[in-house]
């Protein structure tokens, strides 16, 4: 009996030029672009005339996700950051990688909420359903965009597991 696996690719960037794109970050904004694509259209299914709210909200939501979720990394994992061998100043560098999901999903919804109440204000002639059917739109939608970032770990060859030695091989 043998292990089946997907290699890892050899390498988890490009570079072109001075600029190098890392596949995981690709990942993170092609599951955002996604989640923010289908979440506007099933909330506009609600009403036709609720365009572009979603997009007025991410500008908020999705920086806070980026905040929360590098929060929740710095959180849980703190010897990297303080203490002995601790890198302090470390906490900023979001590029080097360590993003927690559970992060980005508090502040995330903190940030939409504070965007779906400007949104609101900003569009006096439309009636904004309440913020809790916008989240129950957007909810299956973020789960698409957590998938397609997932894939991103695959790029950096981490969070998975080895092949699996089950009954079915």
């Amino acid at each position: 009996m043998f292990a089946r696996s997907i290699p890892s690719p050899s390498s988890s960037y490009l570079e072109l030029g001075p600029l190098t794109l890392h596949f995981y970050s690709l990942c993170i904004i092609a599951g955002i672009a996604v989640a923010v694509w289908l979440g506007d259209k099933r909330f506009r299914a609600i009403d036709p005339e609720l365009k572009s709210v979603v997009s007025d909200v991410a500008f908020y939501a999705v920086p806070s996700g980026i905040i929360g979720g590098r929060l929740y990394h710095v959180i849980s994992s703190p010897s990297d950051y303080f203490g002995s061998g601790g890198e302090f100043l470390e906490i900023f560098a979001i590029w080097k990688g360590g993003l927690g999901i559970w992060g980005a999903i508090s502040l995330g919804a903190l940030g939409a909420f504070i965007g779906y109440k400007r949104a609101a204000k900003s569009r006096p002639e439309v009636t904004l359903p309440p913020f809790s059917q916008f989240l129950d739109a957007l909810a299956p939608r973020v789960l698409f965009a957590q998938a397609v970032g997932r894939i991103g770990n695959w790029f950096n060859i981490e969070l998975f597991g080895g092949p699996s030695q089950g009954w079915w091989h």
